[in-house]
């Protein structure tokens, strides 16, 4: 049988060469790494295709594709949202995703994205905030303690110099996990019985919960002047996690208005209530913290721009490495025309 020729294949990156590549990179490496893709993405903005993710939705969660180009790499992210997963011992989120070249339209990867979309929404986060946070900013209020927690504390950390994070999670186990995971990090982790507990000091709130509802983790009077919040946690249309008057105190800044406002912590509000891209403010044409005393809103919702970043940098980290096989998933016949011929070939 004639072998595929090296054009054809295509990397692949598993679940275990991810967790391969992490480790021999170290975490909180790799998440200063994705913060620097990001950033470089966000400020040539402009240059991208951009569409609010395509979504099917039934009772039990919500299925997506993430596209996008900057006219030389085309890349996608295939993703679920199921918050009754956990229940039934499977994930909420998991994903996938492939990066192509638009001259040919061949895939250049295929990558599993589960752990890599935890890592790019953590060091999304921790952008976010060091354009947004005040001024030394060292406590964060961890609110929602499953599967992101981690993520999102350690990118604080490498990014920001976090020093302590409180947790509260309504699961108490959950609580327990992640603080657990977190020992040895260099971080002072705080467990909290309470959210009101879990703000106290805190100058970062993090919100990142699950469940598809209209949800106030965090209520008008628990907030006060001089923070920054990350809401994560809402991402599809009826799942909010803050009080609206929050949101009527804030600024709020967002990756990509005409999802945020179908998706995000501000479908809560009139469809003209103001907000302003975070690309502005990364590319210098908008103004972030005005003021200690400020509140600031990342309204995060996820975008495709942040998923093509960490597919270029999977791309770039794994080329030459053992951290990927190659799948022969492209046919390629030695005559262009000639697809037939190469089946038939085959069979004798």
């Amino acid at each position: 049988m004639t072998q595929p020729s090296a054009k054809a294949l295509v990397p692949f990156v598993s679940v275990d060469n991810m967790m391969r590549l992490v480790n021999h990179i170290g975490i909180e490496q790799v998440l200063r790494d994705l913060a620097t893709y990001i950033e470089e993405d966000f400020r040539r903005w402009e240059l991208f295709d951009k569409t609010p993710r395509v979504a099917s939705h039934s009772d039990v969660g919500v299925i997506e594709l993430m596209p996008t180009s900057d006219g030389e790499a085309y890349g996608f992210k295939y993703v679920n949202g199921h918050p009754k997963n956990t229940s039934e011992g499977l994930q909420t989120v998991t994903a996938f995703g492939l990066l192509a070249d638009v001259y040919t339209g061949y895939p250049v990867l295929l990558t599993e994205m589960t752990l890599l979309t935890a890592l790019r929404t953590a060091a999304m986060s921790a952008v976010a905030a060091r354009y947004l946070a005040p001024k030394g900013a060292d406590t964060m209020a961890m609110i929602g303690n499953g599967a992101q927690s981690e993520f999102q504390s350690l990118a604080m950390k490498a990014i920001l110099g976090l020093k302590t994070v409180r947790l509260y999670d309504k699961d108490a186990a959950a609580t327990e996990k992640c603080a657990r995971n977190l020992s040895g990090t260099g971080l002072t982790v705080v467990k909290c019985t309470t959210p009101e507990e879990a703000i106290r000091g805190a100058r970062i709130l993090t919100t990142c919960t699950a469940d598809k509802q209209n949800a106030r983790i965090l209520t008008d009077n628990m907030v006060g002047a001089g923070v920054h919040i990350n809401a994560i946690g809402g991402d599809c249309p009826g799942k909010t996690e803050l009080a609206s008057g929050i949101l009527s105190r804030a600024q709020v800044f967002v990756e990509y208005p005409e999802q945020t406002r179908i998706e995000g912590e501000i479908q809560q509000m009139p469809p003209d209530f103001p907000v302003t891209e975070l690309w502005q403010v990364l590319a210098g044409t908008a103004r972030g913290r005005s003021d200690d005393r400020q509140i600031t809103l990342f309204d995060s919702v996820g975008f495709a721009i942040e998923d093509f970043s960490a597919l270029r940098y999977v791309r770039d980290k794994v080329r030459d490495t053992p951290y990927h096989t190659d799948l022969d998933m492209l046919a390629d016949p030695d005559d262009p025309r000639d697809l037939f011929g190469m089946l038939h070939r085959a069979s004798l």
